[in-house]
């Protein structure tokens, strides 16, 4: 390389897939990802202490399996999140992990599309898929799907897509 150069790569896109199947589908949906993590709800629930925002950027003040999880989100171009209905929801698993990650932005605040937004620490990113699998009513479909559009808009998602399936295996199969 001569002088004044710089070697610029290509960043690759970044596939990242959240679940609450159970650790033993996580090696299985490796296959389609780069990184799964295991929502099995062996963690402690967000404290609300924002130090993942102030004192420690986008690493949480707890030292448990969730301490990165603001860094292992935030690089995410692709996530996947497959859950269980709870009540029109994600699962409680999968709603801690999510809630322990508010480090993925600043708090620092910003308008986009025309509404006011938190700064997203680590840019904007391609796509939000989210597949729930379970029992599920109409009105709870149409809240897991505005849900998935708002938390989209939240964290940086150009894109996103929701999907229903009957059950964990499905839904694992869509992944």
């Amino acid at each position: 390389m001569r002088h004044g150069q710089r070697l610029i790569r290509k960043r690759q896109t970044m596939k990242t897939i959240i679940h609450d199947l159970g650790k033993e589908q996580s090696g299985r949906l490796l296959a389609a990802a780069d990184q799964v993590v295991c929502a099995d709800g062996r963690y402690a629930p967000c404290q609300g202490c924002f130090k993942c925002w102030t004192k420690h950027p986008a690493a949480c003040e707890m030292r448990d399996a969730l301490h990165q999880s603001c860094r292992v989100l935030g690089m995410a171009d692709d996530l996947t999140i497959i859950t269980e209905n709870l009540y029109g929801g994600y699962s409680p698993a999968v709603k801690n992990l999510l809630d322990r990650s508010i480090g993925i932005s600043t708090p620092l605040s910003t308008y986009r599309g025309g509404q006011m937004h938190h700064t997203l620490r680590y840019g904007k990113r391609r796509r939000l898929h989210v597949i729930v699998y379970g029992e599920i009513s109409d009105a709870e479909m149409r809240t897991l799907t505005l849900m998935t559009e708002r938390n989209a808009v939240n964290m940086g998602f150009r894109e996103h897509s929701i999907a229903f399936c009957a059950d964990a295996e499905a839904a694992g199969g869509m992944a």
